[in-house]
């Protein structure tokens, strides 16, 4: 064989638990001299990551720039949100390097654990004078350095409890009271604590983390449907009977109402002005005229708007294509790990995959106003030290899953 071509050595390795052999690329020889051997990790995600992480500081620190100049936050620095927010960052990287060390059978045996944790702290939440009220919701626990929200730590531990819940009831998959309702169940305890926050958009997104683990684990698509079709009515029924959440759909549908545009459509008119003013190329980094004082919550939820305006359809542009890439390459590196009999991993990495995607379709939806007004923020962009926090450790999950994919295919130990 001619020198220039590669010869594959080692091509099949041992699966790791002494069933079978993988094919493999444990070494490749270029022009016949020269070894490249696999990478430890997947570096080309923990690029990405790190990219939307660096544009989300600039754009956080552009967006929350100008607000010591509204009233509200005259007690504030011009780089109060800033500094808070990098402080968030390095604190979820050490946690996220922690976590990354961790083995996956580990979290498989806590899983319970940490679900039965995250509902305590929603219970706790809504006690008050621990609870924190911001904007008539309680959503948050004041730890001085950071005031965490219990649902982004229940993102987190659905993903991990409904993946160990599927392997424990892998048995069970084909009868419905059997392999549903438990799960049903804990989904609709989760539910009842979030609405009494209320956080509608957290419910929507464990909700779907949940269903999504389910119908990927296997359960039958029938029973999955008809779950789906409860759910949705149950919220159908929340939307009717709450006069707030319903003027929000009315107002989402004629935003330029004049009896909404003042008032529930007033986020959602200014966010399309900003995108409509960004153009193709934008105004120019730091540029926005809506971040002042005319587009509430600029540095969380409409963080995106922020970026149509300054940085253009180019920028939204680049900010979808690099979370459908981050998103897509989750769900491959899952499907890698059921692929090697590691059940677990994978569904909760595929389960990590729908958090993301899911949470980042919603928050781009209503940013662009095709998606009725939800609390939601942008993963891993948008201000806040918990959401920030519970992202990172999930993604340090998701690379050890990949980690741990790597070494059984080079005949090793997970």
């Amino acid at each position: 064989m001619s020198a220039t071509l590669a010869t594959v050595k080692g091509w099949f390795a041992p699966r790791g638990d002494g069933t079978g052999a993988l094919p493999v690329r444990d070494s490749i020889h270029v022009g016949g001299d020269r070894p490249v051997r696999l990478m430890a990790f997947d570096q080309t995600l923990v690029a990405v990551v790190f990219a939307l992480i660096a544009l989300g500081v600039v754009m956080v620190y552009s967006a929350s720039v100008a607000l010591p100049d509204n009233p509200k936050f005259a007690n504030y620095t011009e780089t109060f949100f800033l500094r808070r927010h990098v402080m968030s960052l390095g604190i979820a990287c050490v946690a996220a390097l922690v976590v990354v060390q961790v083995p996956m059978s580990v979290w498989e045996k806590q899983a319970p654990v940490i679900f039965l944790i995250a509902l305590i702290l929603l219970v706790i939440v809504l006690v008050p004078f621990i609870g924190k009220v911001v904007n008539f919701s309680r959503r948050w626990i004041p730890l001085g350095f950071m005031n965490f929200q219990p649902s982004e730590l229940a993102k987190l531990a659905i993903a991990l409890y409904a993946a160990n819940y599927m392997v424990r009831r892998m048995d069970a998959r084909e009868n419905f009271f059997r392999a549903v309702t438990p799960m049903v169940m804990a989904v609709a305890f989760v539910g009842v604590l979030l609405m009494r926050q209320p956080d509608m958009g957290a419910f929507i997104v464990i909700a779907t983390i949940a269903l999504g683990i389910l119908f990927l684990g296997g359960v039958n698509a029938r029973m999955f449907f008809l779950m789906a079709a409860v759910i949705i009515c149950t919220v159908a029924l929340y939307l009717y009977f709450d006069d707030l959440r319903r003027e929000r759909i009315l107002a989402y549908l004629d935003p330029w109402n004049p009896l909404y545009a003042q008032g529930k459509g007033y986020q959602l008119t200014h966010s399309l002005i900003a995108m409509g003013r960004g153009e193709i190329f934008g105004q120019g980094l730091g540029a926005s005229v809506e971040k002042l004082h005319y587009l509430p919550e600029a540095h969380t939820d409409f963080l995106l708007a922020v970026i149509g305006e300054e940085l253009g359809f180019v920028g939204v542009a680049t900010v979808i294509l690099m979370f459908f890439w981050m998103t897509r390459r989750i769900f491959h590196i899952g499907r890698q790990a059921i692929a090697l009999d590691r059940v677990f991993a994978g569904l909760m990495c595929q389960g990590i995959g729908i958090w993301m995607g899911f949470q980042a379709f919603i928050n781009m939806g209503v940013n662009l106003g095709v998606l009725p007004t939800k609390g939601l923020t942008l993963p891993l962009m948008s201000y806040g030290g918990s959401a920030i926090l519970m992202n990172m450790v999930a993604l340090a999950m998701v690379l050890r899953v990949d980690i741990e994919n790597r070494a059984l295919m080079r005949g090793g130990r997970a």
